[in-house]
C-alpha cells in the first residue's frame, strides 16, 4: 500500500513548515510502521484530506472500521490528543488509544465517522445550527494540568499578532484592517469572560456525519479560552459566497448576531474576535502567495 500524500497536504506543509519535506519523506514509512503495529488493514488514504496530517482509513484486527491519523509535530497532535481523551466522544470523534505510549508520537487511531458528508453539504441555515451545536458541546472546562498541554488564545493569538505587525509594515493596504484587528485583539484580552477547553480551529467542514451520532467535530488544534474566539471561525464560513452576495455585508452582520444569541455569547466579542481571525488568515494567506484568497478574507472583514 502506497501512502501518497495528497496534494492538498504537501501545498500546505511547504506553505507553513520550513521541515515539512522530511516529515513528509519519513511519511508513507512511518504509515505503514503504524499500521502494522496496530494490526490494521488499510483501505485508502482520505483525500483531499487535510492540510495537516494524512489520513486514512482502516479497518482493525476485528473488522471494526477507523481512521489511523499522522501529523507531524508542529500539528500539535499530543494536544489534540489531549483534548479528544478529556472530551471522550461527546461532540467529537472517539479517541481508540487514549495514550501514546510505544505506539508513535503523531499517531492517532480514532472511530471512523463518514469522511466525505460534513455540515457543509447541508443547507446553509441548517448547517450553521448543527455546527453550532456541536460547539456548545466542546465548551467545557479544561482538565487539571492544562497548561502544561494547551496553548491559550493570548498566547496562540500573541504569536499571530506579532505576525501580522510584520506584514502590515510592508503592506500599507492591509496596514489599517492590521491595526484594527490588533487593537481589537489587546481590547479582549483585557477581561475574557471565562476560560473553556476550545476546539480552536472550528468550521463546518470538521463536523462530520457519525454513526452514534448525527455529527461530530473531528481536527481540534485546541486552545484555552473564551468562547467568542471559537465561535468566530464559523462566522466566516462560505465566505466566498458571502462576497459573491450583493447583500453579504448585511448577512454576515445578521450571522454575527444570530450565531452569538444562540450560544450565548456577548455579540461585540464575536465580532471582535471574528476581525481578528479573518485578518490573520488573510495576512497570512498574503504571505504564503494565495492571493485571491487573502482578497476574499480581507474584504469580508471590511466588513466588520
Amino acid at each position: 500500500m502506497a501512502f501518497e500524500p495528497p496534494p492538498r497536504l504537501v501545498r500546505a506543509l511547504g506553505e507553513t513548515a520550513p521541515d515539512g519535506d522530511d516529515w513528509l519523506a519519513r511519511l508513507p514509512v512511518a504509515a505503514q510502521q503504524a499500521a502494522d503495529l496496530r494490526v490494521l488493514t488499510v483501505e485508502r488514504v482520505q483525500a483531499p484530506g487535510g492540510r495537516s496530517s494524512l489520513v486514512v482509513l482502516v479497518r482493525r484486527a476485528d473488522g471494526t472500521p477507523a481512521v489511523l491519523k499522522l501529523a507531524p509535530r508542529r500539528a500539535r497532535p499530543e494536544s489534540e490528543r489531549a483534548a479528544l481523551a478529556h472530551w471522550g466522544g461527546a461532540g467529537a470523534v472517539q479517541l481508540l488509544e487514549p495514550s501514546a505510549g510505544s505506539t508513535g508520537e503523531g499517531v492517532l487511531l480514532l472511530e471512523r465517522l463518514h469522511p466525505d458528508v460534513s455540515v457543509r453539504s447541508l443547507p446553509e441555515a441548517k448547517a450553521l445550527l448543527e455546527a453550532a451545536g456541536t460547539l456548545r458541546r466542546l465548551w467545557v472546562e479544561p482538565p487539571a494540568g492544562s497548561d502544561a498541554v494547551f496553548e491559550t488564545v493570548a498566547a496562540r493569538t500573541g504569536r499571530q499578532a506579532e505576525a501580522m505587525s510584520t506584514s502590515a509594515g510592508a503592506d500599507a493596504e492591509v496596514a489599517p484592517l492590521v491595526e484594527a484587528a490588533l487593537a481589537a485583539r489587546e481590547e479582549l484580552l483585557v477581561a475574557p469572560p471565562e476560560a473553556r477547553l476550545l476546539h480552536g480551529t472550528f468550521r463546518q467542514s470538521k463536523v462530520l456525519a457519525g454513526g452514534r451520532v448525527p455529527w461530530l467535530a473531528v481536527g481540534p488544534d485546541p486552545v484555552v479560552g473564551e468562547c467568542a474566539f471559537d465561535l468566530a471561525r464559523l462566522v466566516r464560513d462560505r465566505v466566498e459566497d458571502l462576497i459573491g452576495s450583493s447583500s453579504g455585508a448585511a448577512i454576515t452582520r445578521r450571522r454575527v448576531k444570530r450565531l452569538a444569541e444562540s450560544l450565548d455569547v456577548d455579540q461585540e466579542r464575536l465580532r471582535g474576535w471574528t476581525l481578528f481571525r479573518a485578518v490573520e488568515s488573510g495576512v497570512r494567506a498574503l504571505r504564503v502567495g494565495r492571493p485571491k484568497d487573502a482578497e476574499l478574507l480581507l474584504e469580508f472583514a471590511g466588513w466588520l
